[in-house]
């Protein structure tokens, strides 16, 4: 990342520049890579009849793609995408780091999750469905509400 102006043009500085990305390489235990699917096929040959299984490891979208960042360059210049790419993960990341990681236990134990369900109360229901009807009358000149509805015949 750039954090500094141009010395020959310093007034076009826009702020930090991500100039590139590095990964770290995860150590998976064996059989636990999440980024890889496994995928066994059976094939039967044509002549014979006989049938072979064939495995084959792709990717599979993971969170832990997060850090596979586009390739540089050579040159430093990243085309419009890779740029646009770069700049969103480091703005994710920087989401992940301030707020999430911190509490990251207390989202675990579920601790820092709100839970406004339980004290959500029936009574409240027909409140809503009252002041939704009450909208709708005013928004709307052709509104009946369903007591007007009932009482005149059709």
């Amino acid at each position: 990342m750039r954090s500094d102006p141009d010395e020959s043009d310093p007034f076009s500085f826009d702020g930090p520049k991500i100039m590139g990305c590095t990964e770290c390489l995860i150590d998976w235990n064996k059989g636990k890579n999440v980024t890889l699917k496994t995928i066994k096929k059976k094939q039967k040959h044509k002549g014979r009849g006989t049938v072979r299984t064939v495995t084959k490891t792709v990717p599979n979208d993971s969170f832990f793609n997060f850090f596979s960042p586009p390739e540089v360059p050579e040159n430093g210049e990243l085309d419009n995408d890779s740029e646009a790419i770069l700049t969103a993960d480091f703005e994710f990341g920087h989401f992940l780091r301030e707020p999430i990681i911190p509490r990251s236990v207390l989202y675990f134990t579920r601790e820092a999750i709100e839970e406004d369900d339980d004290d959500y109360d029936e009574g409240e229901e027909a409140d809503d469905e009252n002041a939704e009807e009450e909208a709708d009358e005013e928004n709307d000149p052709d509104f009946q509400s369903k007591k007007d509805q009932r009482s005149k015949p059709s």
